[in-house]
């Protein structure tokens, strides 16, 4: 079951956005940088919310815009977003910065507070900066090497 719900990038990359960016709109999502087309975020947010990992609500003000927000559910993945994010940091080609890393795998259960709290107090403030990835000058590739 749980790879019906995650067999694809998209979907984590919601839930993370979510959880640490603390997006809420589909225009956050859309310009977050990841290139996702717009009928695939869509039909990721209806599948989320449909397995009950996000809820939609609308905005008071404008009643057409909607916003997302983990549910319960959502929020336990906390420990597995926070795996990966160490785990990926270490083995692959990211911006994150090691410092940064290292201080998530240092203190998990501290982070993984914080993300609870954002979470129950619908705290939108960003848990982690939006890493931007180096271009090299040469030839336009991303810079980074995998952290051990």
């Amino acid at each position: 079951m749980s790879l019906e719900v995650f067999g694809d990038r998209w979907s984590l990359l919601i839930v993370r956005d979510l959880m640490v960016r603390g997006y809420r709109t589909f225009k956050q999502f859309e310009e977050s940088g990841e290139g996702i087309a717009t009928n695939i975020l869509a039909d990721r947010l209806r599948a989320l919310e449909k397995s009950g990992i996000i809820q939609v609500s609308a905005d008071k003000l404008d009643r057409r815009r909607l916003h997302y927000r983990l549910t319960e559910k959502g929020v336990s993945l906390a420990p597995v977003l926070l795996e990966l994010l160490i785990w990926g940091a270490r083995n692959e080609k990211t911006a994150a910065p090691c410092a940064l890393i290292e201080n998530l795998a240092a203190n998990r259960e501290q982070v993984l507070a914080e993300v609870r709290r954002r979470w129950r107090e619908d705290d939108t403030t960003p848990l982690l900066p939006k890493f931007v990835k180096k271009k090299s000058a040469s030839n336009g590739e991303a810079t980074g090497k995998p952290r051990r």
